[in-house]
């Protein structure tokens, strides 16, 4: 096997593991990984646009979560709203029982993290992170994923 092709196989075993693990985490909330990502990203960087939401996201291409986004708004999670500054577009943001559930996200998530913190203690992470950056800032996830790291991250040196 490639170097290359290792890595990549690395790669997705570990995401497909920490998705799975995550998925336990939230089940019992009623939630899915993508729409528990919607929820961070909403309370982390809300209120947004369709639009601005779809360049956060990992878990979707393109920059239109609509069908995600809907369901979050049936469930009560989300609402969309007039935009302040521009009354021709929605923005969505979170109800008080998404933010209700956003504290429960990151309860669920604290415990898969300090999984994997217990699991990766003593390792180099500082290089592999570098090394992963590299490489996800080619393509859009990785571009969102920068986005959301905020301007003082994503701008420092790989």
């Amino acid at each position: 096997m490639k170097v290359v092709e290792e890595f990549r196989y690395l790669v997705l075993a570990i995401q497909r593991e920490g998705n799975r693990l995550l998925a336990a985490e939230l089940r019992p909330l009623g939630i899915t990984p993508s729409q528990a990502e919607v929820l961070r990203v909403l309370r982390d960087h809300g209120p947004m646009t369709l639009n601005a939401l779809g360049g956060l996201l990992v878990c979707e291409t393109g920059n239109s979560p609509s069908r995600l986004v809907d369901r979050l708004v049936a469930q009560g999670l989300v609402k969309r709203g007039i935009d302040k500054v521009d009354r021709r577009y929605l923005t969505l943001s979170l109800t008080p029982q998404g933010r209700a559930l956003h504290r429960r996200i990151i309860t669920a998530e604290n415990r898969l993290h300090r999984t994997m913190h217990d699991r990766l203690a003593g390792q180099a992470l500082d290089e592999t992170i570098t090394t992963l950056r590299s490489l996800a800032d080619a393509f859009p996830t990785g571009a969102a994923l920068a986005r959301r790291r905020g301007p003082e991250l994503a701008h420092q040196e790989n």
